[in-house]
């Protein structure tokens, strides 16, 4: 299956204008060329294309970080030739792996004795690491199965609806059931009630979110660890709990030290955090701390020594560069606790600056929550006329990158937009960002209704028929799948200028 696909089919050519002072010939766009040529004219190629690039800073759609401090990026640059799994030629870097592992594992209260290492290992995202993580759950609930003579073939793990993708990757790719607690509107995470009703024999886990996707909300770990006890007394079950920290790992630890949702609970036997995400490190580095050895079977770590010495390992894949580790254990002894606080104190206030410019607004609901990922989730109080995937298009014309998108089942009438307070939001781009929101508002509100009037005209005309008329819930998912076309179109007539 190809997963690329043509931006253009009539230009094949790449043509840059400055690049002429080096090379006139033109270059196949979709093979490769015949011939070298200057590596000027390569770079002035490339980087010509790159400008149309949105910009990282203003990108608040992702949570990735986007800026780090010009030592560290010196770090990353001379360490960017280093292969991470070349631990025997490499043995510093794996050194300060370990330490990472062992920092991150005190900072989720790992249950670690005097001198014990934890069990942890650097990943190349969450995604990965939850791989991990669901493959240990997989396997030592099948062994336990095996051991009791019961059936293994039916494994699931139960989440709420609002899981990233990447749960419903793992659950498809290594065949486990995902058994989702579906959203409400008003409540757009993981119910632990609902969820601990799901659980049954074969539950290998129950995945809780620290800082949805959606919304930045916490779910309630401590009450699904408390519920999950009861009912593993009344069942004889022993159904553990994975956290999946992605967004609120470096977070938590810091904002709200008080909040029991790490392995201060019994039942939480892994953690997955982000690195690239408050962990404040460029893109490509998660991790993955598990409670003890005993909740990594061993079986599932392999043995090499064709590198030059014995070396244990446990990933998805093999090779993959070192900077970011390093980038990552610079950030840990460079800001300290202290420096963590400070930095996701500023985030969490710039987060309830934003808040609170589009509440004076009077336009918008607040759907995110003051405490969680500081990151401000809001929609339109009436999408009657325009609705918030068209504020979201027009945001683009000042730089601003704002996703709209509508929540999972069951609240997928529900559209939102999302701003992400990233270390390098300040609180001047916050007021800014309003400043071009009212804008943006005050030109649609000038604008005739361009969805909505078609409905409107549709809905008059259904009426005149004698025919039901539509609920609000079922216009509005009709304006939405109108506008998602509209984009489309779009989208797709753009690529088709060279």
């Amino acid at each position: 299956m190809v997963l690329s696909k043509t931006a253009s089919q009539s230009d094949v050519s790449v043509h840059s204008t400055f690049a002429s002072r080096y090379v006139r010939d033109s270059l196949p766009r979709f093979k490769m060329p015949e011939n070298s040529i200057p590596k000027e004219a390569a770079f002035q190629i490339i980087n010509d294309e790159l400008m149309l690039d949105g910009n990282p800073r203003l990108n608040l759609a992702s949570f990735v970080t986007t800026w780090m401090e010009p030592e560290c990026d010196k770090l990353i640059m001379d360490s960017i030739n280093k292969n991470y799994v070349d631990m025997d030629e490499y043995p510093v870097t794996t050194e300060l792996q370990n330490r990472c592992v062992n920092m991150i594992a005190h900072l989720f209260n790992a249950p670690l004795g005097d001198g014990e290492a934890a069990v942890g290992v650097g990943t190349v995202g969450s995604s990965e690491a939850i791989m991990l993580a669901g493959l240990a759950f997989k396997r030592k609930w099948q062994n336990k199965r095996k051991a009791e003579g019961k059936p293994y073939d039916k494994p699931n793990i139960v989440t709420g609806a609002n899981v990233q993708v990447c749960w419903e990757k793992f659950a498809r790719y290594f065949e486990v059931e995902l058994k989702e607690v579906k959203l409400r509107e008003g409540y757009y995470v993981m119910d632990p009630v609902k969820a601990v009703e799901m659980v049954d024999e074969n539950t290998i886990c129950v995945a809780a979110i620290l800082g949805s996707t959606l919304n930045g909300e916490f779910e309630d770990v401590k009450l699904l660890n408390d519920l999950l006890i009861e009912k593993n007394k009344e069942t004889g079950w022993d159904t553990p709990i994975h956290v999946d920290a992605a967004s609120g790992g470096f977070i938590a630890p810091f904002l709200y030290p008080e909040l029991e949702w790490d392995f201060r609970l019994p039942l939480v036997k892994s953690i997955n955090v982000s690195g690239h995400k408050y962990g404040l490190v460029y893109a490509g580095i998660g991790w993955v701390i598990w409670r003890s050895k005993e909740d990594l079977p061993d079986e599932l770590i392999f043995h090499i020594n064709y590198l030059g010495a014995d070396q244990p390992t446990f990933t998805l894949n093999f090779s993959k560069g070192s900077s970011q580790v390093i980038a990552q254990y610079y950030q840990l002894i460079r800001l300290g606790y202290e420096g963590y606080r400070n930095v996701m104190e500023n985030c969490h206030e710039n987060a309830i600056v934003l808040k609170e410019g589009l509440e004076k607004t009077g336009r918008f609901n607040i759907v995110s929550k003051d405490d969680g990922v500081p990151l401000v989730a809001f929609s339109l109080k009436n999408n009657k006329r325009h609705d918030e995937f068209e504020i979201s298009d027009m945001l683009r014309r000042f730089g601003w990158i704002v996703p709209a998108y509508t929540m999972p089942a069951d609240a997928q009438h529900i559209t939102v937009l999302r701003v992400v307070i990233r270390e390098d939001f300040s609180r001047t781009l916050a007021e800014r960002l309003v400043i071009d929101i009212e804008k943006v508002l005050h030109e649609l509100d000038t604008l005739p209704a361009k969805v909505s009037a078609k409905l409107a005209i549709a809905e008059e005309a259904e009426a005149q028929n004698g025919t039901v008329k539509k609920t609000d819930i079922e216009t509005q998912r009709e304006v939405m799948a109108y506008w998602k076309k509209y984009v489309s179109e779009r989208k797709s007539n753009k690529n088709k200028i060279c």
